[in-house]
Parts: C-alpha cells; sequence; structure tokens
C-alpha cells in the first residue's frame, strides 16, 4: 500500500517553492489561492525570508497550498491512503477528496490568522521533550499544568502551555529526556486556541465536505475516517487536541504501508517514519521537494499500482 503525507508547520525553508513555479500554470494556481488564503503565496513561496515564513498566518495556507500544488502533478488514483501533520491535515483532506482544494486553502487562511490571533492572548509556547519513557514524560508534562500538544512518536512528545510552566519544566525534565524549546508563537493544540477553533468552526460550517475516496487518517487517533462530516468536525478540533502522529504512524504499520510520498516541504515526516519504521518491512519512501522528485515519486506510484490489480 502507498501513502502520500502532508507535512505541518515547521517544515517550511525559504524559497522551496521557487522550482515548482517552472511547471506551468503553477503561478497561476498560486496567485488564485493567494486571493482564497489573503496571503500572498508566490511571494512567502519564493523571496520571503525565514522569519516572515514562520509567521503562523502565513505559513498555514502556504504549507497547505504547497501540498495542493505538488499533490496535482501525481496520479492520485495510484494513492490509497492520505495522511497529514496538523495543518497539513487539510492539505490531506482536499488529496482524498474531503474538500475542494479551494475550501482547504480557505480554511488554511482562516485557521493560520485565527491561531496567530490566539498567540497574542497569553503568553505561552511549546518545548520538544526528546528521549525518556513516553508515558512518564506525558505524566511529568501534566504535573507541571502544561498540555501534551504532539505525540510525534520516535521519542518526540511536544509539551505546551504557560511560559513559566515551561521554564519550570526544562528545569525539571523527565528521566532520560531533553527539553528544547521551540521557536513558535504560541500553544498550538491545546485550549488556549479556543477562540480560534470557534472561528473555524463557524467557516468549516460552510463548506460542503465529500465522503473521502481514498483513506484518510486522523490526528486525533490515527484512524480511518469514513464520513466526511465527521472528518470536518475532527479538523476543527484539532485546533485545540493534541496530535497524535505516532498512532497515525503506528496504523500506517498496521495497513501494511510498504510506500510514502512525503509532499513539499518534504523531510519532516519522512524523518519520523525512518524513526520509527525500521526494520524488516520499513516502507521505501521518497521526500517530494522539487519538481525534479517527481520522477521518483512516479516510479513509487506505478510500482504500487502493479501491486493492487
Amino acid at each position: 500500500m502507498l501513502a502520500v503525507l502532508s507535512p505541518g508547520q515547521g517544515s517550511q525553508k525559504p524559497g522551496f517553492l521557487t522550482p515548482w513555479l517552472d511547471l506551468p500554470d503553477a503561478e497561476s494556481r498560486l496567485r488564485g489561492w493567494s486571493a482564497l488564503a489573503g496571503v500572498d503565496l508566490v511571494h512567502l513561496g519564493t523571496e520571503a525570508g525565514a522569519d516572515e515564513i514562520k509567521d503562523t498566518a502565513r505559513t498555514q495556507p502556504l504549507l497547505v497550498a504547497a501540498a495542493l500544488l505538488a499533490g496535482e502533478h501525481l496520479p492520485l488514483a495510484g494513492v490509497r491512503l492520505v495522511a497529514g501533520h496538523s495543518v497539513g491535515e487539510l492539505g490531506a483532506a482536499a488529496l482524498a477528496g474531503v474538500l475542494s482544494p479551494e475550501d482547504a486553502i480557505t480554511l488554511a487562511g482562516i485557521r493560520g490568522r485565527e491561531m496567530a490571533a490566539a498567540c497574542a492572548l497569553e503568553p505561552t509556547g511549546m518545548s520538544a521533550v526528546l528521549g525518556g519513557d513516553p508515558e512518564e514524560v506525558v505524566a511529568a508534562i501534566e504535573k507541571h499544568g502544561l498540555h501534551p500538544a504532539n505525540r510525534n512518536g520516535a521519542g518526540q512528545i511536544v509539551a505546551a502551555g504557560a511560559l513559566p510552566a515551561l521554564a519550570d519544566f526544562a528545569a525539571e525534565p523527565p528521566a532520560r529526556a531533553r527539553v528544547i524549546a521551540l521557536p513558535v508563537a504560541g500553544a498550538f493544540h491545546t485550549p488556549y486556541m479556543a477562540s480560534a477553533e470557534a472561528v473555524l468552526a463557524t467557516a468549516a460550517g460552510k463548506v460542503v465536505a465529500h465522503h473521502p475516496v481514498r483513506t484518510l487518517l486522523s490526528n486525533s487517533d490515527g484512524t480511518a475516517v469514513t464520513d466526511g462530516a465527521e472528518i470536518i468536525q475532527r479538523l476543527v478540533r484539532q485546533v485545540t487536541a493534541p496530535v497524535r502522529w505516532d498512532l497515525c504512524m503506528r496504523t500506517l504499520k498496521e495497513l501494511g504501508v510498504t510506500g510514502i510520498i512525503e509532499l513539499p516541504p518534504a523531510g519532516t515526516l519522512a524523518g519520523l517514519v525512518k524513526r520509527e519504521l525500521k526494520g524488516d518491512g520499513a516502507p521505501e519512501i521518497v521526500t517530494l521537494n522539487t519538481p525534479d522528485d517527481l520522477p521518483a515519486a512516479l516510479d513509487l506510484i506505478a510500482r504500487h499500482e502493479g501491486e493492487t490489480r
């Protein structure tokens, strides 16, 4: 089985969309989506510096646009499973046929703006916890009044909450674990984002949701969700709920996924998968960062199409 993965915030790199604009109609697509997102996606993907593209209001629609732009150059009929990390789940939902590209971009723009606004309400942040026993790490996070916002697998959990509590947590790290402060604007995937969730819920209620045409894994619990309306509800709740990427990777393994394509800007999810799904049966991975990577991705799809006939 072949899976296509869409990365989330933090994976962006300055200029990563530049080579994609050489493809026919790519720039016009981005300009049309820019009007829906309320940001200049062409500028952000080609000329903007690192500081500009780490702004939540800009980053989120940029990442969804990148996934959709690259996805348009893949024969998705040969893809049976999709998943996305955090905001990447909006891109995955569009690739699964649940949302139109236009609705996915529009919701990403609203999500990014409202989450950025929520970050300004109270000084919060996030810290990566590397190593340690996962259950002990979660217990230590909760002991300090923080939230396990991302459980990414491969020995990585992200704590989120008030800055003073994060400082206390870093001063008293869990056994055999390192705590690294992340350069983010606030505590994503926690109750601190409640105001953003409320606005996104209103906007999401106006879109038409379709049942997925290929398996879509949910960040909520790693399960495949088959009802379009439920997927939209989960996408909204995800703003304040933890990202369980560890469970998504567990499902990839249980379903026997043998090939993975990570959409641009690729590398982050591929790294997690390589560390988590290693040894015999480890999936073959293509990181799709530029159009030069398309032949490898197309070859992987073609070989998996042969397996499913």
